[in-house]
C-alpha cells in the first residue's frame, strides 16, 4: 500500500473567503482542488471538524488491486486520517470518502464505470465499518469512474441515475470552480502525468546515456583522487550546475550526455546536492525544475537509483514554487527508491506538518551568502562554523562518494513512505565532537525530546553500494523549530472549505441544499 498524499488544511488568504460544498455534485467537482491534481486508482478521505464541519485533514491511498488486502486498507486509512487530525488538535466527526478508479481502457473502455462501481462497493463498505470503528461517522461516499460519479451511500433507484452523474470539469466554469480558483485552489493535471514526467528516457537516448555514465566513474575516481580532493570535485559539480542553469535560464532543453552524468554523480555528494538546492530564487524556479526533471529522466537503467538528489531538488523547488501537490508525488518516488534519503524525508515531514518553506529557505539563503562572501570559507571550515553559529569542531571524516555502479544486485524490499509519519532514518549516530555539515547539519529537538539520531552520511557509501542518506542540516533544524514553535502555539489552521449541515431529503447524498 502507498499512501503518500497527505495534506494538511491551507490557511485561506486575506480576504479570500471559504468554500462550501452543497452536495455531492460539488464533492465530486472539488476532488481536485483538495489535492491539487486528479486522483487516480486512490482512496480519498476528508476530515470534517466541528459543528461547522470545517475540512480537516485528507489522506489519499492507493487502492490494493488484491480484493482480499481490502479490510486492512479500510482500518489503515481510517487510523491515519484520525491520527492527522489529532496531531491538529481536532479529531473528524465525519468523513467524506472517494473511491476513484477509471474503467480499464480509459472512460470508454471493456470493463465500463457500471463494473467499477460493483467492483468497488465491498471497499466502501469496509471502509464504512473502518471509520465506524473510529466513532467517525461516513457524510458522503463516492465513486467516481470515467468522468460521472455515484453514491455508496444511495438507498433506492430513486437516488442516483443509473448511469451516474457527469462530474463537471475543472475547465467548465461553475460557482465552485471560480470559488476555489479565488481561495487560491489549483488542480496541477493528473498524479499519473506527474508520475509519468519522472519515467526515464527510451532508446535511443538511453543507450548513449547509460554509456555515458559508466564512462562517467573513473574521472569522477581521478578527480577526487586528486589534490582538491573531495573540495574540488564539489567544486567541479557547482561549475556544470552554474552552466547547466545558465543555459536552460536561456531556453535549452538537454545537455550533453557526458555533462548530464557528471552531474548525477556529482549530486550524490550531499555537499554538491547543496549548491544545487541554492537556486531557489523566484527568477531561477522554472530553469532549475526544468534541469531537475531533464536529470530524473536521464536516470536510466541500470542507474535508476541516482535520481533520488534531482528528485529532491524537483520537490524542494516545486514547493517553492506553490505547487506542494507535485511535491508530495515527487517526494513519494524519491522514498520509494531511497526510503532512507534524509532530505526528502526532511521535506516530505515539513510538507505533512502544514508548513511553509520560508524557514529553509532563509537557511539556504545565508548559506549562499556566506560561500559567496568568502569563496575561500569550504562548509567544513571553522570560519564557517562561526559564521553559521555552530559551535567548531572537527570536519566528518567520511570518505566522498564513490563512483556510480548500478546498485546492489538484490536490494531489500522497498519500504512504504507512507503519509502519515515520516519515519526516522536508521544509521549511525555522530559521534561527540563531530559537526555534519552542508544542507542537513544539525536537527532540531522534538517538543518532547532530542529526536532521533540523524541517518548515515550519503557520501559514506560502502564500496561497489548504492550511497545512504545524509545527515540532517540546517533546513532540517528550521523544520523542527518550526514544528517545536507551532506545537507549543496549539494554533487550529482555519479551514479554507466548509461543509454545510445537511438538510432532512429524501437523496441520502445531500450535504445541505
Amino acid at each position: 500500500m502507498t499512501a503518500d498524499d497527505r495534506t494538511t488544511t491551507p490557511a485561506p488568504r486575506p480576504g479570500h473567503l471559504p468554500v462550501r460544498l452543497r452536495g455531492p455534485a460539488d464533492m465530486a467537482e472539488m476532488l481536485p482542488y483538495l489535492l491539487g491534481f486528479f486522483p487516480d486508482d486512490s482512496i480519498v478521505a476528508v476530515g470534517l471538524q466541528g459543528a461547522a464541519l470545517d475540512q480537516g485533514g485528507v489522506i489519499r491511498i492507493d487502492i490494493p488491486e488484491d480484493p482480499a488486502d481490502w479490510e486492512r486498507t479500510a482500518v489503515e486509512s481510517a487510523r491515519l486520517l484520525v491520527e492527522l487530525s489529532e496531531q491538529r488538535d481536532r479529531r473528524p466527526v465525519q468523513v467524506l470518502l472517494y473511491l476513484c478508479r477509471d474503467p480499464a481502457g480509459g472512460p470508454g473502455g471493456p470493463e465500463g464505470a457500471h463494473a467499477v462501481l460493483a467492483r468497488l462497493r465491498p471497499l466502501a463498505a469496509a471502509l464504512a465499518r473502518a471509520f465506524r470503528d473510529e466513532r467517525v461517522a461516513v457524510k458522503e461516499s463516492l465513486c467516481v469512474s470515467g468522468g460521472r460519479w455515484w453514491s455508496f451511500l444511495c438507498a433506492g433507484a430513486d437516488c442516483c441515475p443509473p448511469d451516474g452523474t457527469p462530474v463537471r470539469a475543472a475547465h467548465q466554469p461553475s460557482p465552485l470552480a471560480a470559488a476555489a480558483t479565488y481561495a487560491g485552489l489549483a488542480p496541477r493535471g493528473s498524479r499519473k502525468a506527474i508520475v509519468a514526467g519522472l519515467s526515464p528516457i527510451g532508446p535511443p537516448g538511453s543507450e548513449t546515456q547509460r554509456r555515458a555514465l559508466e564512462d562517467a566513474g573513473p574521472p569522477f575516481i581521478r578527480e577526487l583522487a586528486g589534490p582538491g580532493g573531495r573540495e574540488a570535485a564539489v567544486e567541479r559539480t557547482a561549475e556544470l550546475l552554474a552552466e547547466a542553469m545558465a543555459e536552460f535560464h536561456a531556453g535549452a532543453k538537454e545537455l550533453d550526455a557526458a555533462r548530464t552524468a557528471r552531474l548525477l554523480i556529482g549530486l550524490q555528494d550531499k555537499l554538491g546536492r547543496d549548491r544545487a538546492a541554492e537556486y531557489a530564487e523566484p527568477d531561477e524556479l522554472a530553469a532549475a525544475q526544468r534541469l531537475w526533471r531533464f536529470l530524473i529522466q536521464r536516470c536510466v537503467d541500470p542507474f535508476e537509483h541516482l535520481a533520488s538528489p534531482p528528485l529532491t531538488l524537483l520537490a524542494w523547488t516545486s514547493w517553492l514554487a506553490d505547487d506542494s501537490a507535485t511535491a508530495r508525488v515527487v517526494l513519494a518516488r524519491a522514498l520509494e527508491l531511497e526510503p532512507t534519503y534524509t532530505l526528502a524525508q526532511l521535506l516530505y515531514e515539513s510538507l505533512n506538518a502544514g508548513l511553509a518553506p520560508e524557514a529553509l529557505l532563509r537557511v539556504v539563503r545565508r548559506e549562499r551568502t556566506t560561500r559567496l562572501r568568502d569563496p575561500q570559507v569550504s562548509p567544513q571550515s571553522p570560519q564557517a562554523s562561526q559564521d553559521q553559529g555552530t559551535p567548531q569542531a572537527p570536519p566528518p571524516s567520511e570518505p566522498p562518494p564513490p563512483a556510480p555502479g548500478a546498485g546492489p544486485e538484490h536490494p531489500g524490499p522497498t519500504v512504504d513512505p507512507g503519509p502519515a509519519v515520516v519515519r526516522p532514518a536508521e544509521g549511525r549516530a555522530t559521534a561527540p565532537g563531530e559537526r555534519s555539515v552542508g544542507f542537513e547539519a544539525h536537527r532540531a529537538p522534538e517538543p518532547d525530546g532530542p529526536g532521533p539520531a540523524p541517518a548515515a552520511d550519503r557520501s559514506a557509501a560502502p564500496e561497489g553500494g548504492r550511497p545512504t542518506a545524509a545527515p540532517d542540516g540546517p533546513p532540517a533544524a528550521a523544520c523542527r523549530a518550526e514544528r517545536v514553535r507551532r506545537s507549543c502555539a496549539h494554533r487550529i489552521t482555519p479551514a479554507s472549505t466548509r461543509v454545510r449541515p445537511a438538510r432532512t431529503h429524501r437523496n441520502r447524498h445531500a450535504i445541505g441544499d
